[in-house]
């Protein structure tokens, strides 16, 4: 994409941002009124697009909370489904501007770019509540909700991509890993200047070709881990629901904690963030999306 094409990406996604963490903090299950308004804003961001929602309701100890769900129909609908999500609620007390405003900016403007796009499988664009504790790894999370309709309704997907905070890095930026000596042996970078794709090892082949196709984009720096789903920290988002059902799905982030220091803080305001990397991101994603979408891998996987 062009230069300027990045700066709109970046200022729009700077819009999202600040108004989801300056209008709507606190976005959380405790807050429902907060999380409800936020969750408007967001839907009405997808209906200035031109798509149509459809609101997966459902009950929690909060009250009625909702997944947003938009459904780009495909020329082949006989082919597995890509799904894209971003959960769009925060902990408690925060504003959440890179966990996880970041995610459902990054999200709206792949809704945006692809608008356009004769796409072959159909691609879902899914905003989730309750990724947050008390709310995590339980029949609670949005995420977990939508996954589990799917696997009941028989539905096969292609590949599920989790953006779980996506803005915070520059040049000079402190990374931590989480096992020792990991980056050495590993032979990841030093900075915390890339963007980290994460799955499972039954996800292997759609994280080798997402990792292909935003590495041959060029706009931003990748490293990817593939290991047993099991470990810490790489089940904690939304991609993790899916694998609960045997979707392939991989996390898409800025590794969080092991990068930013205001990750679950009232610290995590907009002004910390680096909207031009954001827009990148975003580019590199919407290049996977497109090999994706013409990926020819069997059918079968993820059943």
């Amino acid at each position: 994409m062009t230069p300027s094409t990045i700066h709109t990406i970046a200022a729009n996604a700077r819009r999202i941002v600040e108004t989801l963490a300056g209008q709507y903090p606190f976005r959380h299950g405790s807050n429902p009124k907060v999380l409800e308004g936020a969750a408007s804003f967001i839907e009405q961001e997808f209906v200035s697009l031109g798509y149509q929602v459809q609101n997966q309701w459902y009950e929690s100890d909060s009250g009625r909370v909702r997944n947003m769900i938009i459904e780009k129909m495909g020329q082949r609908p006989e082919l597995p489904s890509i799904v894209i999500g971003a959960h769009y609620d925060t902990v408690a007390r925060t504003p959440g501007a890179d966990d996880n405003a970041t995610g459902i900016a990054g999200l709206i403007e792949l809704s945006r770019l692809l608008k356009e796009h004769r796409n072959n499988r159909m691609i879902r664009f899914v905003a989730f509540p309750h990724e947050e504790p008390p709310y995590s790894f339980t029949q609670r999370m949005g995420s977990r909700q939508f996954a589990r309709k799917l696997k009941e309704g028989g539905e096969t997907i292609f590949a599920m991509l989790a953006l779980e905070m996506l803005g915070y890095a520059g040049k000079g930026f402190k990374q931590h890993y989480p096992v020792p000596l990991m980056r050495i042996l590993g032979k990841y970078p030093k900075d915390g200047n890339y963007i980290a794709l994460v799955s499972d090892l039954k996800s292997a082949r759609i994280l080798s070709l997402v990792r292909k196709a935003m590495r041959l984009r060029g706009t931003v720096a990748v490293a990817s881990l593939c290991a047993p789903g099991f470990i810490p920290p790489l089940f904690l988002s939304d991609h993790s629901s899916f694998w609960k059902y045997g979707f392939p799905a991989l996390m898409i982030t800025d590794t969080a904690f092991l990068r930013n220091p205001h990750y679950h803080s009232p610290t995590d305001t907009a002004d910390t963030l680096n909207f031009e990397f954001l827009a990148k991101v975003v580019d590199a994603v919407y290049a996977a999306v497109l090999a994706l979408d013409q990926g020819m891998m069997r059918t079968r996987l993820g059943r």
